[in-house]
């Protein structure tokens, strides 16, 4: 059923979901940027920290970097689940790799590594992706460089992407996590978004809902990027909840007394 703000302004699809293809995602220059830089560090074998606050796009920086990362040569492997103890982290790999995992802790990991040097004889290069990685437990951490580790540390077969929030950097710093910090060669930050950048994203993602015209005046666009704090995902949530109160007016633009009312009256 489509919602009643879509149809007021001749939409088909909610322009600010969550739920966009790959393909249509957009990133400022900033931010591909950042997406060109971990590729050229995995071209290096090298692994990679990502760090920024909530809601500034480290999702869709990922869902862009798994898009642009060339698949012949790379075997990019996603782990969600940065909240598990030693043994079942290296089972939720065994998992994502199409492995069987092993009950003891020495098996599972022995067929990870094993599985990386298959793939390294096949000419791919394997690249475990680690979201929320400020969440990993500590165990994890003080293992994760042995992993990395490949015939007398002389051989870079494998690379780590570690994303995660700013407290990720702090505990990377940490004199204990040195062994596995001082193999980050690349340690990147993803900052809030510009005005500029602001008005880009809303533009795009009104054209990917095949929107032909602004729904937004520059006063209330300002006003949405003040609030959100550079953050995509408040943009969506406040463009959204504008957009709705707009129809709930019979209104066809989304002008500055609707935005003071949304962020003043309703709380968003």
């Amino acid at each position: 059923m489509t919602a009643k703000y879509l149809s007021h302004f001749g939409l088909k699809v909610a322009p600010f979901s969550k739920e966009i293809a790959d393909p249509d995602l957009w990133l400022p220059p900033s931010k591909q940027q950042v997406v060109d830089e971990i590729i050229e560090a995995l071209d290096d074998h090298a692994s990679v920290m990502v760090t920024g606050e909530p809601g500034v796009g480290k999702t869709s920086l990922l869902r862009a970097l798994r898009q642009q990362l060339p698949h012949g040569a790379f075997r990019l492997t996603y782990c969600h689940n940065a909240t598990l103890g030693r043994r079942d982290f290296y089972r939720q790999i065994c998992l994502a790799l199409g492995l069987s995992p092993s009950a003891t802790a020495a098996a599972v990991f022995f067929a990870v590594s094993s599985h990386v040097e298959d793939l390294g004889r096949d000419q791919l290069h394997p690249v475990f992706l680690l979201d929320e990685a400020h969440l990993l437990h500590q165990d994890t951490l003080d293992h994760l460089h042995i992993l990395l580790n490949y015939q007398w540390d002389s051989k870079a077969l494998l690379s780590l992407i570690m994303v995660g929030l700013p407290e990720l950097a702090d505990r990377m710093a940490l004199r204990r996590n040195r062994s596995l910090y001082s193999r980050t060669h690349h340690r990147l930050t993803i900052d809030p978004i510009t005005p500029d950048d602001t008005a880009d994203y809303i533009a795009n993602r009104l054209k990917t809902a095949k929107c032909n015209r602004d729904l937004f005046t520059t006063d209330a666009i300002a006003m949405i990027h003040e609030t959100a704090l550079g953050s995509l995902r408040d943009i969506d949530r406040v463009a959204t909840a504008a957009l709705r109160l707009s129809a709930r007016r019979k209104r066809k633009l989304v002008e500055r007394d609707i935005l003071e009312h949304v962020i003043d009256v309703l709380g968003v």
